[in-house]
């Protein structure tokens, strides 16, 4: 399958043809059947740039293909492609007019080559909610300009006999999308994680948001023909689009302004907190927390961590979970006992990732004959990684074996460390 697509160096675009390169590429095996030789990459005006990004039999452009016409180069991919992503569009022009020629201009134009090369592929089009000219998108040019260019794919679909897609998207996030440009979530990423101002005018205005992933997966899905359908109406006059099928991404979020930038912040502060969001599945902190970090500027990818260091070695802790406690790590000297003490209720891993050890475990009190539990050992070492459960109510040590080596150890606590309520009490094992 040859695979063109229109506005390939925009934010969606980008992370499309990434994506389709790790399917041709078999780097991503998730779809199996799915078989793409060469992707076209196209953007209007910049055609002495675009390239076509194919296997090893592909037919690249050569230096006299740059005086080739643009018109000449978008004919020579529509004749030879089995399926277009049209994401090329206007957003932010200095006249609302070139709206109407930005999208509705060149779907015209693509359509019009499509039909003079009769390729009957199925096409996509990327439209926008603001299509629906209702709420505060009544008066929208942007939307007048993409209903314009949802009734010229309908059409094209009915004279032709091709298949057309219409989407239309929310507002999107994720990676490699422009800040300060029309997207509220990109601005507020970059600005924060570069230690800038952010503007907000109401904090309980409410986005419907898609993220970039959930995008790219459901074009997949249409080029495997298993797009979300559904029947949409509109009941402008002009343009009368009416009962028209349209396709959709069935998973989008509703969040309000002010919630953005304080889970933001709180990204932000986690040098110092060591606080990690929650990442359960399909959660919109989890999407907006690998956002955020798209955006970090190369100081800030790396930052230093306070290590607790004393004649037996250090203690260093690395990152803690709202819900699920913190890791920590471990350095032990050779022929150094740490811990000596027990818990309540906290209970910990102990992962030994370098080095010779043995942990102790020795349960509270005494049996009924009233003597001391016996010991449990338990010899670790970096060559054979395994995990130790610290048990509530047993006291434990790791000693180092070595004469030469330092321990290293991962440690997972159960809860974050609460200096005001420790539980954590000493005793020898």
């Amino acid at each position: 399958m040859n695979i063109l697509v229109t506005g390939a160096k925009g934010f969606v675009g980008r992370n499309l043809v990434e994506n389709l390169k790790n399917i041709r590429d078999r780097k991503n095996k998730t779809r199996p059947n799915l078989i793409i030789d060469k992707i076209y990459e196209y953007d209007r005006n910049e055609y002495e740039q675009d390239h076509i990004s194919a296997s090893d039999d592909s037919v690249n452009i050569s230096m006299t293909d740059i005086h080739i016409s643009e018109k000449s180069i978008l004919y020579r991919y529509c004749k030879d492609t089995d399926f277009v992503f049209n994401l090329a569009g206007v957003n932010r022009p200095k006249k609302s007019e070139e709206f109407m020629s930005g999208n509705f201009g060149f779907a015209s134009e693509l359509l019009k080559t499509l039909k003079a090369c009769g390729n009957r592929c199925p096409v996509m089009l990327s439209s926008s909610i603001q299509a629906s000219l209702t709420g505060r998108f009544k008066d929208s040019e942007y939307g007048r300009s993409k209903l314009a260019g949802e009734k010229l794919f309908f059409d094209y679909s009915k004279e032709t006999g091709a298949q057309v897609l219409v989407y239309r998207f929310p507002n999107l996030f994720g990676k490699w999308c422009r800040p300060n440009y029309n997207s509220v979530v990109a601005t507020f990423c970059y600005n924060i994680a570069n230690d800038l101002p952010i503007q907000i005018n109401d904090r309980n205005t409410e986005l419907e948001l898609l993220y970039i992933d959930d995008l790219v997966e459901e074009m997949l899905n249409a080029l495997e023909e298993k797009g979300h359908l559904v029947k949409m109406t509109s009941n402008d006059s002009e343009f009368q689009v009416n009962t028209d099928t349209y396709y959709y991404v069935p998973l989008t979020y509703e969040v309000r302004l002010g919630e953005i930038a304080d889970l933001l912040h709180k990204f932000h502060g986690e040098p110092e907190t060591l606080l990690i969001p929650e990442i359960a599945p399909d959660s919109f902190e989890k999407k907006l927390y690998s956002t955020y970090l798209s955006y970090l500027p190369e100081g800030k990818v790396k930052f230093t961590l306070k290590m607790n260091v004393d004649n037996r070695g250090s203690f260093t802790e690395l990152l803690k979970t709202e819900k699920c406690g913190q890791f920590s790590v471990n350095i032990s000297k050779p022929g150094i006992t740490k811990g000596q003490h027990w818990h309540n209720t906290k209970w910990e891993f102990f992962i030994v990732v370098s080095g010779h050890g043995l942990v102790q475990e020795r349960k509270i009190g005494t049996d009924k004959d009233g003597n001391p539990y016996p010991v449990m050992n338990f010899e670790v070492s970096g060559e054979k990684i395994e995990a130790v459960h610290m048990l509530p109510g047993y006291t434990h040590n790791i000693i180092n074996l070595s004469d030469t080596e330092d321990l290293v150890t991962l440690m997972w606590a159960n809860e974050q460390f609460d200096p005001e309520k420790p539980d954590t009490f000493h005793e020898d094992v």
